[in-house]
């Protein structure tokens, strides 16, 4: 059987791990594809590096559109990022009914439902396992190995950038900033990190799992994204000492309501495991009606860890490639005339629990005027921490964590917590998930 041509748009470090490990592993990956695959086009503006890493195994050129255009090509890796240039290849490959293979998980987060359509009509397979969590098959798990349960939630550390800077922070006692640029020297934070630390990337992730564990259609424009660049030390030590560890979280979860689609730093108990996975490591949480919780974990980004989910998605399209294509998995799990257009709740509705810090006079009656605004929101407390002042300093903190309430709830206790004039600048707030 004549070998499945594959064609590489842009060969940086994904598309170099994918190169390599797909010639070192080539005699395995034939055994378990049933053909051979072999990358015979590489499209990438810088020509000689392209050359010299591929070593002259296969045509090299500067024109992407000669990948997707050319008819030998089977199969279009896409790994150039972006919206602008990759969407227009990618639809292009679609309409010359190839299939693709990408790890574009910020294309596929907005324009999914467009390009996955536009497969769908043409009859090819658009394979993302690389666009969440790196080398963890976690949309396989989800779309494939879940299949039997009504998913009721996911909470993810999908960003390994941000995972590393809280470990550091929370290891080290630093400021952010401080353990950002040391991100930066040592690489795993880029020169503009801003879609990590934000949580854009993660959002990103966290949309494309969303779809796919409740049948949606993707949504990113409804998440609510918050990074973690207004994180300080003390909240981490805080968090500590009530036997908590801060991570940024992806989750995406069913309610009676809608859905929640939400990345945001997060309190979780530190017994959990997905508390200690420290570094640059991802891990998703998933929890199905009929499995119980289970977990995933490993490198979420790097050249041949992220090779690895390609490589993966080029093996599922061979195998399939002459299936009917009624017949193949679809793109989001459910078939595309079963989707569903649940709502995303907006923040204010969704419903979680809180560490609050807030800065008071040490004085009496300043707790008992707290608790009674909480009591008056119907917001009960959980725990609390009242740190003895310093000597000679008339302020000290106070530390509550609070049972389940809206965000709405807590909002509006906040603003009367801060207009008491015991009450010194604005109160810190942290969800927190038990993810029991």
């Amino acid at each position: 059987m004549k070998p499945i041509k594959v064609g590489l748009l842009g060969i940086g470090t994904v598309g170099s791990g994918t190169f390599n490990v797909l010639k070192r592993n080539q005699e395995e990956i034939t055994r378990r594809a049933g053909r051979r695959i072999e990358i015979t086009m590489v499209a990438d503006l810088n020509t000689a590096r392209a050359k010299e890493l591929t070593n002259g195994e296969c045509e090299v050129v500067s024109d992407a559109n000669m990948v997707v255009n050319n008819p030998e090509i089977d199969i279009v890796i896409e790994l150039i990022g972006g919206y602008g240039i990759a969407k227009d290849l990618v639809m292009k490959a679609i309409a010359n009914g190839k299939h693709v293979v990408t790890a574009n998980k910020a294309l596929l987060a907005t324009h999914g439902n467009e390009i996955f359509k536009a497969a769908q009509d043409k009859g090819v397979m658009v394979a993302f396992e690389a666009a969440v969590a790196g080398g963890i098959p976690i949309i396989k798990a989800l779309r494939e190995g879940l299949t039997a349960n009504r998913i009721q939630w996911i909470a993810g550390i999908i960003n390994g950038t941000t995972n590393f800077i809280l470990s550091e922070m929370r290891d080290k006692g630093l400021d952010f900033d401080v353990v950002l640029k040391e991100a930066q020297r040592l690489g795993y934070a880029e020169a503009d990190p801003t879609f990590d630390i934000e949580g854009v990337d993660a959002a990103h992730k966290a949309t494309i799992m969303s779809a796919i564990a409740f049948g949606l259609p993707v949504q990113f424009d409804k998440a609510h994204v918050e990074g973690i660049t207004k994180l300080q030390a003390t909240d981490i030590r805080y968090a500590e000492q009530l036997g908590y560890r801060i991570k940024l979280l992806g989750i995406a979860r069913r309610t009676p309501n809608g859905i929640e689609l939400r990345v945001h730093p997060t309190l979780i108990p530190a017994k959990r495991l997905i508390a200690n996975v420290e570094g640059a490591m991802n891990a998703v949480l998933v929890q199905g009606d009929a499995v119980g919780a289970t977990l995933y974990y490993g490198k979420g980004a790097g050249s041949e860890p992220t090779a690895s989910a390609v490589i993966a998605d080029l093996v599922d399209i061979t195998r399939l490639a002459t299936a009917d294509p009624e017949h193949r998995v679809p793109h989001l799990a459910f078939q595309p005339d079963a989707m569903v257009d649940t709502p995303i709740l907006p923040m204010s509705e969704v419903t979680t629990s809180y560490y609050l810090r807030m800065r008071v006079a040490d004085q009496p009656g300043v707790l008992a005027d707290v608790t009674r605004i909480l009591a008056d929101s119907s917001i009960s407390i959980d725990a609390m921490l009242q740190k003895e002042p310093d000597e000679g300093e008339t302020r000290t903190d106070i530390i509550m964590l609070t049972h389940q309430t809206q965000e709405k709830n807590i909002v509006s206790a906040i603003a009367k917590i801060e207009a008491l004039s015991t009450v010194v600048g604005e109160v810190t707030k942290i969800r927190l998930e038990q993810l029991s």
